[in-house]
Order: structure tokens, then C-alpha cells, then sequence
């Protein structure tokens, strides 16, 4: 058909097939369309697969790549220890070694007061300076899973502020000390000498975290330093606020499994040697109440020579040693009124230490005088029974 004819036709799909077929017969492409399989035969498979037979099952295909590309985009896949592990509102503060035996130490240093960093034993509490280091060796037993990370969070101590996120001070957040650079500014905790540290903070609870790669114990060594920084005082006004705080240190696998968990309190101040020492001292302090009501401050130490176990009020002797430390000892007594008294004499000595040497003179000179005045007027005194003459008087036999 000529294309003036094929032009005048109306378009339907009865022209198309018409002119269709003009075409192929024309083109010679009727023949090489009728050889191409249906689209519903096998044969599209049979001859993408020459070896094998298409099933439903597809039992007999080879499935060795696939495996492969799975182990791959495994591997290539960013680890789990980049992400923060789901956290509970309240985290257990319970000391937990688990099967690796979790442990940490700490230095052992002296309640100087040029210490920067002092650990008390007794208190399980560290005391340091604000962004000073800390070293805490990490110790286990045998060797963590590949893949496990070290987590240090700090939260409250107190049950009322526990839920409370533990934040650096505005102040310390936005002066540029010890922020040069540092995208984490609010994070209490820092990680000192390590390129890997990450500082996460959980999506539900908003607390914060820094997580560190586990690194295995150099030859000669039991454990493994974490350098620890703590960037607010306690003291500080819109942080801490002089509340208490705790530091949870865990063992954890990639995947945020907990395989060991220790925990110890924290003090953030100019003088750690000081506190220390002072909190030491304090350790045996407790308020009492007696069956008055009345409160009454007592302080417990260990007394080899004492077998007294009476519930009673104590008073303190304070005796000064050669090096100028003050030792406090315990004594019982049963009953107010003897307390009372020994009271008082307690309270006479310490006020004589008080005394300089010139006013304890002045004392005792006082107290003569007054002993000798009274001694004459005892003298003075008639003896009872008897009336004392005077120069006009006259005596009965007169």
C-alpha cells in the first residue's frame, strides 16, 4: 500500500495491524518474529540458563554469590560499637565481674595536696582535679571477644537526681579552655590519648557515654590504662552542683552486650589530697538519734583495748601527737549525768589547749587569789555553836 493510502485510513487499531503487517512483509521481519519463543514457555529460561532447568524450588541454582555478597556488605557495614547501645532509664550501679573477671585499680597516691588524682580504698571514691588525668588500669582474666569496647557514664548518686542527665556547667561548655576543637562539649567524661574514643549519647534516655576499643595487655603488664578526664567541678552551678556522682565503667561487646560492670563515686575539686583525707576521717561519723530525741554526733574506730558494746553517747578526747595530727578516741558511759560531767571536763581541757601560756598564768594566779580569800574568810568564820567576840563585847563570867 502506498503512503498516500495509508495516510487516508482512518487511525484505529485495525489501521495499525494493516500497516503493521504491510511493513514486515515489505522488511522481510515476519518471518524472524514467528521463530522468538512465546512469553509463556520456558524457553526465555533455556536459553538463559543452558545448564540447568528452571523449578519453583530453585533448588538447583548455584547460590555461592549471593552468600558471598552477603558476608560482604557484613563486613563493609559500619560496626555496631559506633552506635549507642539501648539504655535504661535507671543503670545498675551493682559491681558485676563476670565470667572475664572485670576489674579496674587505680594508682596508688597520697593525700598530698599537690596530688592532682588520689583514689581512697575505704570509700571506693576517686578525687581529681578538673580536666587533669586519671589513670584507671582495666584488668581481666582471659581475653574479651573481638570487637569489645570499654564505656565510662557518669550519672547521680542520690535516688532524687538519678534520672537527671549528668551535663557539664554552662560555663565550662561554652569558654574556649579545654574546647578547642571538641564537638562534644556537654560530655561530662572525656577519653585522654586515644584517636578511636566515641562520645555517644542515647537516643531515648539522653545520657552520655564515651566508648573506647578494648586493647589487649602489653607484654609485662596486667591491664590496660584508660586515661580518664572529668571537664566540671562537682562545686559547679548548672552541673553537678555539688551533688554526688557515680562512674560506671563496663566491659561490652560489639553489640552492646554488658560482659562485666564496676562502678565508683567521683569527686571533682581544687584539692583532692585534702578532701580525701578530710572524708577519711569523717568515714565513722553518723548522726544518732538518743531515746530523748535528741541528736547526738558520735564517731566509731576500731579500739583493741575497748570491749565495751553499750548503746550510749560518746565524747571525744582530742590528744595532739609529735607530727600535729589529731587522734580521736571513744569513750562509753552509761548515764546522762555522768556524761555531763565528763563532759565538762572535756570541755575544760580543750579550752586550756586553747589558752595561751601567758592567759593560763593570769589563770592560775587568779585562782589563787580567789582560793586565798576564801580561805581567810573561813577563817573569819565563828566555829558553830560559838559567838565571835568583838573588842566591847563582855563574856558571860563578866
Amino acid at each position: 500500500m502506498s503512503d498516500l493510502g495509508s495516510a487516508a485510513l482512518p487511525m484505529s487499531q485495525g489501521t495499525f495491524e494493516q500497516l503493521w503487517c504491510d511493513i514486515g512483509s515489505d522488511m522481510g521481519f515476519n518471518h524472524l518474529i514467528a521463530e522468538l519463543p512465546r512469553a509463556d514457555s520456558d524457553a526465555w529460561l533455556t536459553a538463559a540458563l543452558p545448564n540447568g532447568t528452571f523449578t519453583e524450588s530453585f533448588d538447583d541454582l548455584e547460590l555461592a554469590e549471593i552468600v558471598e555478597s552477603a558476608a560482604l556488605s557484613a563486613e563493609i557495614s559500619p560496626s555496631s560499637d559506633s552506635m549507642p547501645p539501648p539504655a535504661a532509664v535507671v543503670p545498675s550501679t551493682n559491681d558485676y565481674p563476670g565470667e572475664y573477671a572485670f576489674r579496674l585499680r587505680f594508682n596508688q597516691s597520697s593525700t598530698a595536696k599537690s596530688a592532682i588524682s588520689t583514689y581512697s580504698t575505704q570509700l571506693n571514691k576517686l578525687y581529681c582535679q578538673l580536666a587533669k588525668t586519671c589513670p584507671v588500669e582495666v584488668m581481666v582474666e582471659k581475653e574479651p571477644p573481638q570487637g569489645a569496647v570499654l564505656r565510662a557514664m557518669a550519672i547521680y548518686k542520690k535516688p532524687e537526681h538519678v534520672s537527671e542527665v549528668v551535663l557539664r556547667c554552662p560555663h565550662h561548655q561554652n569558654i574556649a579552655e579545654n574546647n578547642e576543637g571538641v564537638a562534644h562539649r556537654s560530655h561530662l567524661i572525656r577519653v585522654e590519648g586515644s584517636q578511636r574514643a566515641q562520645y555517644l549519647e542515647d537516643s531515648r534516655t539522653k545520657r552520655q557515654s564515651v566508648a573506647v576499643p578494648y586493647e589487649s595487655p602489653q607484654l609485662g603488664s596486667e591491664g590496660t590504662t584508660v586515661l580518664l578526664n572529668y571537664m566540671c567541678n562537682s562545686s559547679c552551678m548548672g552541673g553537678m552542683n555539688r551533688r554526688p556522682i557515680l562512674t560506671i565503667m563496663t566491659l561490652e561487646t560489639h553489640d552492646g552486650q554488658v560482659l562485666g560492670r564496676r562502678c565508683f563515686e567521683v569527686r571533682v575539686c581544687a584539692c583532692p589530697g585534702r578532701d580525701r583525707k578530710t572524708e577519711e576521717e569523717n568515714l565513722g561519723k553518723n548522726t544518732v538519734k538518743t531515746a530523748s530525741g535528741t541528736k547526738r554526733k558520735s564517731s566509731f574506730v576500731d579500739l583493741k583495748s575497748t570491749t565495751l558494746n553499750a548503746e550510749s553517747s560518746s565524747s571525744k578526747k582530742i590528744k595532739m601527737d609529735s607530727s600535729g595530727e589529731e587522734e580521736i578516741f571513744i569513750l562509753h558511759v552509761r548515764g546522762k549525768d555522768r556524761y555531763n560531767m565528763l563532759k565538762k571536763i572535756n570541755d575544760s581541757l580543750e579550752l586550756m589547749d586553747a589558752m595561751t601560756a601567758a592567759e593560763k598564768d593570769k589563770y592560775k594566779q587568779k585562782c589563787a587569789s580567789k582560793s586565798m580569800n576564801k580561805h581567810e574568810q573561813d577563817l573569819m568564820q565563828p566555829i558553830p555553836g560559838k559567838r565571835l567576840l568583838l573588842r566591847d563585847d563582855k563574856t558571860d563570867t563578866d
